[in-house]
């Protein structure tokens, strides 16, 4: 595989555009060789729909589109970004709060970390944020054929 990859797409802030960013993400990191079916894309997906959900929610309209990123580097390390042009960071809630909604950002950071990754905040110079994350790229191996069984 090549020793550093990106893929860029760039979407309305509209509720439609969070599934969007869901498959464009899973498309991309199957072409580049983790099946859709893993459990890794699988919190791969829940994270991006939270990422995404708070980039197109928290806004407040001063945020037209978002922008997400993908890089793979060396086949080791995989980075996705969601950049949006509202200044406001997100604010940390107690895991005691009882809301309906604003835990997206722990439950985004509680899955990075179980697979070993690590989220950053970033403004940008255009006045907006970046909220990433960084994840070891592990690719499960290909099924090794038992006695008996045939490759297709």
């Amino acid at each position: 595989m090549a020793d550093h990859l990106e893929a860029s797409v760039t979407l309305p802030s509209d509720p439609a555009s969070v599934s969007a960013a869901r498959a464009y993400v899973v498309t991309t990191l199957a072409e580049w060789g983790l099946p859709p079916d893993t459990e890794v894309a699988d919190t791969i997906r829940l994270i991006i729909s939270e990422l995404t959900t708070n980039a197109v929610q928290h806004t407040f309209g001063q945020s037209p589109t978002f922008t997400v990123d993908i890089e793979l580097a060396r086949d080791e390390h995989l980075r996705i970004g969601v950049t949006d042009s509202h200044p406001r960071f997100p604010k940390r809630l107690p895991a005691a709060v009882q809301q309906d909604n604003g835990r997206g950002m722990v439950i985004i950071r509680w899955l990075t970390a179980e697979c070993g990754g690590k989220l950053r905040v970033r403004p940008t110079r255009e006045g907006g944020k970046t909220i990433s994350i960084e994840l070891p790229w592990t690719v499960p191996a290909a099924p090794v054929p038992t006695a008996g069984q045939q490759e297709s």
